[in-house]
């Protein structure tokens, strides 16, 4: 046993001679919340299957609870995939009780906040409701670990809220916890960051950690718009948060040179760089 709930080490996976995992070492402890981040296509979810033993590794070794992912050790993790991993043609009375007969567990009472729709198929609820019942289904064997694959993607705020307290109860009661997620305000929930890009592990640690010294250009102008297509075509790698452009790891002066062209007037101003501009740079960086 190693102490970890989760550890891979040196994990790699070829698709033919496409490499979706690049030689990735990782950890989740018990009580921890580790955060995987990375653009669509960065190898999250395939490292993920690879953890859980769904798919094997083409080099490296993985270990789950201080072994082989096997069917025994399988039986102490929760698991909420990207598509919730529920039976839509179910109730979520019926869903619950299918789990709680594959994990030989008594049935628990379904929580209040679900009761009104314990008799509903999964695939008339809400996406919310959805969520919560994966949540719940996922948690009733009462697991060591749990990895969850963009749980809260598609659902509202308070939702979202919701569903990160009960992934911080379930740390609180020393369930080692693995999480994606493309919301960076979860991200900063997490205990620890994992930063993937095109197969490989390419930062971990804080926010901080992950962004270093990479540093951004804001641009602030009146004619946004105008000054976001021209430097979207120029190949600048620009990001608009509502009328906000900003341009990461990129010289000042090539901005600046671009929309003078343009005849765009505009303040230029460096920043430091968001965790999300830190993976836009990373995702398009030259491949090795």
């Amino acid at each position: 046993m190693t102490g970890e709930v989760i550890r891979a080490q040196s994990v790699t996976r070829r698709f033919g001679d496409f490499t979706a995992v690049d030689s990735v070492s990782m950890t989740v402890a018990p009580g921890e919340v580790v955060g995987l981040l990375g653009a669509n296509g960065a190898g999250k979810t395939t490292l993920i299957r690879i953890l859980l033993g769904l798919l094997p590794a083409t080099e490296g070794a993985v270990e789950l609870l201080g072994g082989p992912p096997d069917r025994t050790r399988r039986a102490r993790l929760g698991y909420v995939p990207q598509n919730l991993g529920l039976y839509r043609d179910l109730t979520v009375e019926e869903n619950l009780s299918f789990s709680a007969g594959a994990y030989q567990v008594g049935v628990p009472d379904v929580p209040a906040d679900l009761r009104d729709v314990r008799d509903t198929l999964v695939g008339d609820l809400a996406l919310g409701a959805q969520r919560q019942a994966a949540f719940f289904v996922a948690l009733a064997h009462q697991p060591s670990v749990l990895v969850l694959d963009e749980p809260t993607s598609g659902v509202d705020a308070l939702s979202r809220a919701e569903l990160w307290d009960t992934i911080r109860r379930q740390a609180d009661n020393n369930v080692g916890v693995l999480v994606t997620t493309h919301y960076m305000e979860e991200a900063q929930q997490c205990d620890r960051l994992l930063l993937m890009a095109s197969g490989k592990l390419v930062g971990s640690g804080s926010e901080d950690d992950i962004i270093g010294d990479t540093r951004a250009v804001a641009v602030h102008t009146a004619d946004w718009a105008a000054a976001f297509d021209v430097l979207n075509r120029a190949e600048i790698p620009v990001i608009l948060a509502g009328r906000s452009i900003r341009v990461p790891d990129t010289d000042p002066n090539a901005i600046v040179s671009v929309l003078d062209a343009a005849g765009i007037t505009a303040e230029i101003s460096p920043v430091r760089a968001t965790i999300e501009e830190r993976m836009l740079v990373l995702a398009r960086s030259p491949k090795p």
